[in-house]
């Protein structure tokens, strides 16, 4: 099993979809990597050869993946929140933060509906 940026890889997978389970690195950014690393694409996570993961993981460190960047991303979030703009505002009551209308939908970010707004079921036994 290949432990990159502190992640186990899949066994199973191809390498560039493997890559993907790291936080920080996307499909483009997967191809880019195994292209600089000198790896086939096609592969198998299980089928590398360990001289291979070193190419990966040195390929890896060069990109902010991870602890660290999921590190940056809440403090940016709270700098958002601290000097209380619209964006931090909304990040702090738990709503949309890109202008998506709530009046409908929103239910990923305010969570479940409160049972005030729930329809009662008429002729149910009370």
């Amino acid at each position: 099993m290949a432990r990159i940026a502190g992640v186990d890889l899949p066994r199973n997978k191809r390498i560039d979809v493997a890559l993907t389970y790291i936080y920080g690195i996307g499909w483009s950014r997967s191809r880019k990597i195994i292209e600089r690393a000198q790896v086939d694409p096609s592969k198998r996570v299980k089928d590398l050869e360990p001289e291979e993961v070193t190419r990966l993981r040195q390929e890896v460190e060069k990109y902010k993946v991870e602890g660290a960047l999921r590190a940056e991303v809440q403090r940016s979030i709270q700098r958002l929140i601290e000097i209380g703009c619209y964006r931090g505002i909304r990040h702090k009551l738990g709503l949309p933060v890109r202008g998506q209308r709530t009046r409908h939908n929103a239910r990923t970010r305010k969570g479940p509906r409160g049972n005030m707004f729930r329809r009662s079921r008429k002729g149910a036994a009370k």
